[in-house]
């Protein structure tokens, strides 16, 4: 109960919360420094500091991996065997085409977070977002091609205008997706 007893533990105190800034970015992340919940920097993989908190925080997305989304159809793997499943969504599969006939689609959006402190600060829900965007611009194109050009010679264009369509709405959201 002694002063310096009181003194002594209030150092390591200290020490332990100043080592606690200390922070690894992995080979497949960037960190993102916040300072009272305010963007400061991003950080590249390695070792690095930052102020303790409840000063500054890093969150660490993970940049390098390619997230998939499935539009139409769910895919399920079995815990017991090495079957995927396949389940129909037509919700969202069956649109209607430019010379009203009806269509069912099905597609994979595939995407990575290209600037993580837009990823972190102006996208609520990632996933959610990049599905229903995604959609709404397959609808759109869709709705102006004629059924038998999407099918046949004009498949690839579809899709090239509507990966176009999309990344001009996640770029005018300053998502940080590509």
């Amino acid at each position: 109960k002694s002063p310096l007893n009181i003194t002594i533990f209030i150092v390591i105190g200290l020490l332990i919360w100043i080592g606690s800034g200390f922070y690894r970015v992995g080979t497949d992340e960037q960190g993102v420094v916040t300072r009272f919940g305010e963007y400061v920097r991003t950080t590249e993989p390695g070792r690095h500091y930052h102020l303790p908190y409840p000063i500054e925080t890093v969150l660490k997305p993970k940049v390098t991996r390619v997230n998939r989304i499935e539009v139409g159809f769910r895919t399920s793997q079995s815990q017991f065997n090495n079957n995927s499943q396949v389940r129909q969504v037509p919700e969202e599969a069956l649109m209607l085409t430019g010379d009203e006939n009806i269509v069912d689609i099905n597609f994979v959006v595939q995407w990575f977070i290209s600037d993580a402190a837009k990823y972190v600060f102006n996208i609520r829900n990632p996933e959610k977002n990049i599905k229903d965007s995604a959609e709404s611009v397959m609808r759109e194109v869709i709705g102006k091609t004629k059924i038998g050009f999407a099918l046949a010679e004009g498949r690839d264009q579809v899709r090239l205008e509507a990966q176009d369509s999309l990344q001009k709405i996640l770029d005018r959201n300053e998502s940080g997706i590509t």
